[in-house]
């Protein structure tokens, strides 16, 4: 039977992320599901460099996952492009210091940290004012996409393969021609070499197997979870064994590479051990219904793009139609 291709995600600051490390049985396991580690480059320092020499030693894939200070935004969008830049500098100089070896390079496509806790203490009517100013400026998001793809093409010339991880409402804007998403939230849509859509179940509860099974045919890689951990934000209940498994099985038939979130909440919950015998042909019982709910969510969302990212279209038809409107009066009377 085959086995998909695992990464699973860390996000630990550096004395954790030894800790976490220090157990022997944790390289034992990965490397017994093949599996490789995305980490959360959180800082460039000593400690998280002689994790990924460890890692490096005993063969396991490592992606390095780049993110910036929580003061600059912690995950790359439009706003801070030239820190972004100016964090890949950095990286290359520590990794070539400690002598570093990366299977890819991942950019984490997000909304502002910041705006994100905002958010979460209760201020949407402000940020939603600021969103609203954002829609006038459509120009940033173009200097967004020169600034990355400059970025990706100096890492490319580097010898890195480059993925994305996106929020997979990205996918129903690019099918639309939109930017209008982008502009708001300050995300960007950049020409990865591969995309993995961020499709964690836990956030969308009871609708996500739907989410999951209605962008998982768009998605070169699946993104499940969260089991746990991350970075410090209110949110809902990590998965339990049975929706863990539900997700991966799910992913599964959309895709043999899978992204999991996270490694720490893994490790604490002990699914490591319960995945060396994992059945991926398990029988499931697919979510029609929540997937049909979602199909449909997808489809005024992808109508409002449409039509805000063509007002004169929309105009110029309701115009049309009321010229139609009041020609058939006329004649009826």
């Amino acid at each position: 039977m085959t086995t998909p291709k695992l990464t699973f995600a860390c996000e630990l600051k550096s004395p954790e992320l030894q800790a976490l490390f220090s157990d022997e049985r944790l390289i034992t396991e990965l490397l017994a599901l093949r599996a490789g580690v995305s980490l959360g480059l959180l800082d460039l320092s000593p400690e998280r460099a002689a994790v990924v020499q460890q890692l490096n030693a005993a063969g396991i894939p490592v992606t390095a996952w780049l993110l910036l200070p929580k003061d600059e935004g912690y995950w790359f969008n439009i706003d801070n492009a030239p820190q972004a830049a100016a964090r890949y500098a950095a990286f290359k100089t520590w990794t070539d210091e400690h002598d570093l070896q990366w299977a890819n390079i991942a950019i984490d496509i997000e909304p502002d940290f910041n705006e994100i806790q905002q958010f979460m203490r209760g201020e949407g009517r402000q940020l939603a004012l600021t969103m609203l100013r954002r829609l006038g400026d459509s120009g940033r998001v173009l200097d967004g996409r020169l600034t990355y793809g400059a970025l990706l093409r100096e890492m490319r010339s580097d010898g890195y393969q480059v993925t994305s991880y996106q929020l997979p409402f990205i996918v129903d804007e690019r099918k639309v021609s939109s930017t209008l998403l982008q502009q708001a939230f300050s995300i960007i849509d950049i020409p990865a070499d591969s995309e993995t859509l961020m499709l964690y179940t836990s956030f969308v509860r009871p609708l996500g197997p739907g989410l999951l099974n209605s962008y998982g045919p768009d998605a070169d890689v699946i993104g499940v979870g969260s089991t746990g951990g991350g970075v410090e934000i209110d949110g809902p209940a990590a998965l339990d064994w049975e929706e863990f498994a539900r997700d991966l099985r799910m992913a599964y038939r959309w895709s043999d590479d899978i992204f999991i979130f996270s490694l720490e909440g893994c490790v604490e919950q002990d699914f490591l051990a319960r995945l060396q015998d994992f059945d991926w042909e398990q029988a499931l019982v697919m979510p029609t219904e929540q997937i049909e709910q979602v199909n449909r969510m997808r489809a005024a969302l992808r109508a409002v793009l449409w039509a805000g990212s063509h007002p004169f279209m929309v105009m110029a038809a309701l115009i049309g139609l009321f010229v139609v409107f009041r020609s058939l009066r006329r004649l009826r009377r």
